[in-house]
């Protein structure tokens, strides 16, 4: 079923010919960007990044009216300066067939995403957490992903009964859990111990042969938030180090 869905995606791509890879503009790092870089990599596209390093080159980006509300992500693609992320990911798994067959699915895929979104913006902004706080943060982290967010995909697995989340093809809502488990692991190597659907989900989908490809050194994709990325973060948006999370409650500013 997964070498089908690749031949399937393979004939999609080549369809497409010498189409203009995506241009992808952001810093260099995750961030809000990062579930982008994973859809384009599982849908076996070819992507450009133009990537700023500092406030100057930011700021001349919004000079350049390429930004609609004036902040990134921003994707090129089709002839269009897509912006928000939401609507730069529908699009991007309409136009590669990882949305589903219908509008059931797609409203399945959408509320399993959102779902996820919930607990991985909390993980992306555990790095600008407020030194006295950090070790709550990650707690709290951890206990919602385990208690809330991955019994809900664990039960999702078991019902189905199928290899991915929705339908029997491989979803942008599949990607989205590959990515957010990963970043769990990130905080704490066991946190799918309670969870066996979830690990085997974990390896079938990081088996597929462009994914698998997305994992290994070298690819485009981005390594977590380091002490000199967050500086670089901070200079390029004009962010205060500890403004983003409060014990966990709101975040004040987005990236």
């Amino acid at each position: 079923m997964l070498e089908a869905h690749h031949l399937l995606q393979e004939e999609k791509l080549e369809s497409l010919g010498m189409a203009r890879k995506p241009k992808l503009h952001y810093f260099n790092g995750r961030g809000r960007m990062e579930s982008i870089r994973w859809l384009l990599a599982a849908a076996g596209v070819e992507f450009e990044e133009e990537l700023f390093e500092t406030r100057e080159e930011f700021e001349k980006r919004i000079q350049e009216g390429i930004l609609m509300y004036e902040q990134v992500p921003m994707v090129e693609i089709d002839g269009m300066n897509l912006v928000e992320t939401g609507a730069i990911l529908r699009y991007l798994a309409a136009k590669y067939d990882l949305y589903g067959r219908n509008l059931q699915e797609q409203a399945w895929i959408d509320m399993y995403v959102e779902g996820l979104k919930d607990l991985s913006d909390m993980i992306m902004f555990f790095p600008l957490s407020l030194p006295g706080e950090k070790k709550m943060n990650l707690e709290y982290i951890l206990e919602r992903a385990t208690t809330r967010f991955f019994p809900v995909y664990e039960k999702a697995l078991r019902d189905h009964e199928q290899d991915f989340l929705v339908g029997d093809q491989l979803s942008w809502a599949d990607t989205q859990l590959l990515e957010v488990i990963l970043m769990a692991e990130e905080c704490k190597p066991s946190v799918l111990a309670g969870f066996p659907l979830l690990q085997e989900f974990k390896a079938r989908i990081s088996y597929i042969p462009t994914i698998r490809k997305f994992l290994q050194p070298g690819s485009q994709r981005k390594p977590p938030l380091d002490e000199g990325s967050i500086e670089t973060v901070k200079n390029i948006f004009k962010f205060e180090r500890g403004m983003f999370l409060k014990n966990m409650g709101t975040i004040v500013a987005e990236y």
